[in-house]
């Protein structure tokens, strides 16, 4: 897995250290796209960085739990609702709903709707683990050198989100049926899959993510 890309003044980007989530893979991986990334912890630091990595991994009842003993949850929701730069991984994504099938867990209620868990077949393993084709609903500059089509990312999950609003949805996936592998409001962007487990496909989203930081960094103008 190589670098794509540098920026002259490498965008500033906080991953929320909240004590769980695959961290060091994620910092490594943001830092090959072109980033200076940092693991934050403490919530009030958040405000000193341009862009806000959730990466989540494990059960949304401890996720959750974390987030509201940390304060995390309340800066996700303000950071999302003054439409600042966001970027939600795997339970990253799934915590951002109202409700989790998994453990009867209230989420953070940024956006409506409900995780639920795969019923499928027995030909179909679950956990879904491993590569799976995506396609985007929309062409954008978040997909730069990244196919509409049927390139592949790395999904690791048992439960898959389903937004009451389908204009969230950004991609999707099949797995003995299509779900939503992630959704975009905005300038807040959050997938199913792990960009830092797909290779050169989730570098290059991390770094067309990072484009549109430094973009809005240049273009913003000042009271």
């Amino acid at each position: 897995m190589k670098g794509i890309g540098t920026f002259e003044s490498p965008p500033r980007v906080a991953i929320l250290d909240y004590g769980m989530g695959n961290l060091r893979s994620v910092e490594n991986a943001f830092r090959k796209a072109g980033a200076r990334p940092n693991l934050v912890a403490d919530p009030v630091r958040v405000a000193d960085y341009e862009a806000l990595i959730f990466p989540g991994q494990g059960g949304i009842p401890d996720c959750m739990k974390r987030l509201t003993e940390t304060g995390f949850d309340a800066v996700i929701r303000d950071w999302i609702s003054r439409d600042k730069p966001f970027f939600g991984i795997c339970l990253g994504l799934q915590a951002l709903f109202d409700f989790s099938e998994e453990g009867d867990t209230p989420g953070l209620g940024v956006f409506p709707g409900k995780v639920k868990r795969f019923q499928l077949p027995a030909e179909y393993k679950i956990p879904q683990m491993g590569w799976n084709q995506t396609y985007f609903r929309e062409t954008s500059p978040f997909l730069q050198n990244v196919r509409l089509s049927g390139d592949f990312f790395y999904y690791v999950h048992s439960y898959y989100v389903e937004p009451d609003d389908s204009a969230l949805i950004w991609c999707e996936s099949d797995y003995g049926g299509t779900f939503c592998a992630g959704v975009r409001k905005g300038n807040c962007l959050a997938t199913q899959y792990h960009p830092e487990k797909s290779q050169n496909k989730g570098i290059q989203l991390y770094h067309n993510f990072l484009k549109h930081v430094v973009h809005l960094r240049e273009s913003f103008i000042p009271n």
